[in-house]
């Protein structure tokens, strides 16, 4: 009963509440380190250094009123947020942030459950989470979120492909679709995927810009063009979720390309003896630092990069990622075959 319900659901509201306060202290994050790109200093009112500004943000969208246009749909425009948050948490669920260890006298494994078609699980779930985009262009019964809403999809098509065609290509490295087995094979093997496969892990870092709509892809935003995209209508807790979802989605794309890429919990180097001291760091805070990277490098690309272009978008997607994620591929399974 316990290693079958009581554990599980322990493990759940840890990750659930972890997220959901790394997510609210994401958008902290995220206006510091662009206001000192920029040489301001961000939010500094509440709290000391504004450390409690995700806090103030949350009660002001608590207290604001909920608006419904007269003319959208009201179940659809209320269940859109929803759509795109959910996805963005149930991921977590075949996520593996540490091996299994022992832990008041039971083995304990530092992820929820490990299926052996996790990273299938990922690539389906995850796909989901654009469709609220969409129905919330199209429930706002407004001229700029259906064009959002439009875009997105489109946008969908043109870095989805690439992105899954390099995800075979680690699956065909890997030998297996179990998150964990993934993480394992890179100890066996000795090195981390991202240096095994460096043309997988840029496409997949490109398509993730792409898959969370951030800078320079946020074009189902692109509030010069659009006013605020697919969320020109939304206010209130729905318009918070929104926001939610994108970090959260951040979060997720970050865990994943540190599991395939980076090693997952893995120290650098595991395999060297003479580096036996970072074990001592626990192999938890090892998955959370090279996720943090990747979240602070996402910010970054923001702060630096302008919007692309619609049009260069698509040709960005179906003239280059997809061509390169082909050509990887085929590559990839030549190998795996003089090799083995």
């Amino acid at each position: 009963m316990i290693d079958q319900f009581l554990i599980p659901l322990i493990k759940i509201l840890i990750v659930l509440n972890a997220t959901l306060v790394g997510v609210s202290y994401m958008t902290l994050l995220e206006r510091k380190v662009i206001a000192w790109v920029q040489s301001r200093l961000g939010p500094m009112r509440v709290g000391p250094q504004g450390v409690l500004q995700p806090i103030a943000d949350a009660v002001k969208l608590m207290l604001k009123e909920d608006i419904t246009p007269t003319k959208a749909d009201r179940w659809v425009f209320t269940a859109a947020p929803v759509i795109s948050m959910v996805p963005a948490l149930i991921v977590y669920a075949v996520i593996p942030f540490g091996p299994t260890v022992h832990l008041f006298g039971r083995d304990v494994s530092l992820y929820i459950t490990d299926v052996n078609v996790g990273l299938l699980y990922i690539v389906s779930v995850a796909s989901v989470g654009v469709y609220g985009i969409i129905l919330a262009g199209y429930a706002s019964n407004s001229k700029f979120p259906l064009l959002a809403s439009l875009r997105a999809s489109a946008q969908l098509i043109s870095y989805e492909i690439a992105v899954t065609m390099t995800l075979v290509s680690v699956i065909l490295v890997a030998g297996s679709l179990s998150m964990v087995s993934i993480v394992n094979a890179q100890y066996n093997s000795r090195v981390w995927f991202g240096f095994v496969q460096p043309v997988a892990f840029v496409i997949f870092f490109i398509g993730s810009l792409a898959e969370t709509n951030r800078a320079p892809f946020d074009l189902p935003e692109a509030e010069q063009e659009l006013t605020g995209g697919f969320h020109t209508e939304y206010s209130g807790m729905r318009f918070a979720l929104f926001f939610l979802a994108e970090y959260a989605n951040m979060i997720v794309v970050s865990s994943v390309a540190t599991t395939l890429f980076f090693g997952g919990w893995l120290r650098p180097f595991p395999n060297v003896s003479a580096l036996h001291f970072l074990g001592v760091v626990p192999s938890w805070m090892w998955f959370l630092i090279k996720s943090f990277v990747f979240l602070y490098i996402f910010i970054w690309v923001r702060a630096t990069l302008p919007r692309y272009r619609y049009d260069q978008l698509m040709r960005l997607g179906w003239k280059v990622l997809i061509p390169l994620a082909i050509a990887n591929l085929v590559v990839t399974g030549i190998v795996k075959v003089m090799l083995f």
